[in-house]
C-alpha cells in the first residue's frame, strides 16, 4: 500500500478533503463528498484503499450519474482541447500521450472517431491515455467501436476509475 506524498486524507476536515479530491473524477467532487460522508480512516492515507472506496461509490450510483460522469470527460483531441478548456490534468493527460503534437490527419481522424463513437454510444470516449501514444488511442477506438453499447458502458467506468487513480497517485 502506498501513503499520499503530499497529503493526509485521515488528517483533513470536509472542506479539506473535497477540495483535495474534487477533481480525482472530472468534474465531479460528488465522489470525494460521498466517501468523506462515509467516514475517512486510516486506511485511506493509502492510496489504493481510497481509490477503491471512491471506484465502489462510482460503481454503485444510478446508471444516469455514471452517465453524466462518463460525459463530464472531454474528447481526445477535442474541440475543448484546441479552445484550451480541458482541466489542468486533462491537458497534462492528453500532452503526455502525444495528442496536442496530432498531425491534421490525426487530428482529423480524432475528429471522426469521436463522432462515430459519440453516435454509436451517446457518450464520450473514455480511455486512460497516460503511458499511449496516439496512434495507440486510435487503435484502440477503432477497435471499441466494435463493442456492444454494455460493454462500452462498463469499459467507460473502468477507465474513468483508472484515470482516477493516476491521478489520486500525482497527489
Amino acid at each position: 500500500m502506498t501513503l499520499f506524498a503530499t497529503l493526509t486524507p485521515s488528517a483533513l476536515d470536509r472542506a479539506g478533503f473535497v477540495q483535495a479530491f474534487a477533481e480525482v473524477y472530472e468534474h465531479s467532487p460528488w465522489v470525494a463528498e460521498h466517501v468523506f460522508e462515509q467516514g475517512i480512516f486510516a486506511a485511506d492515507d493509502h492510496i489504493e484503499h481510497l481509490h477503491a472506496r471512491m471506484a465502489t461509490v462510482v460503481l454503485n450510483v444510478d446508471h444516469e450519474r455514471q452517465l453524466t460522469l462518463i460525459n463530464a470527460h472531454p474528447d481526445l483531441a477535442g474541440k475543448a482541447a484546441v479552445r484550451g478548456e480541458l482541466t489542468v490534468a486533462s491537458t497534462s493527460e492528453q500532452a503526455g500521450a502525444g495528442i496536442q503534437a496530432c498531425t491534421p490527419a490525426e487530428f482529423a481522424r480524432f475528429t471522426a472517431l469521436n463522432e462515430a463513437y459519440r453516435a454509436r454510444f451517446g457518450f464520450v470516449f473514455i480511455m486512460a491515455v497516460k503511458g499511449s501514444t496516439r496512434q495507440q488511442i486510435l487503435a484502440a477506438f477503432e477497435e471499441r467501436l466494435r463493442n456492444t453499447p454494455e460493454q462500452e458502458f462498463a469499459r467507460a467506468l473502468a477507465e474513468i476509475n483508472r484515470i482516477a487513480l493516476f491521478r489520486l497517485d500525482a497527489l
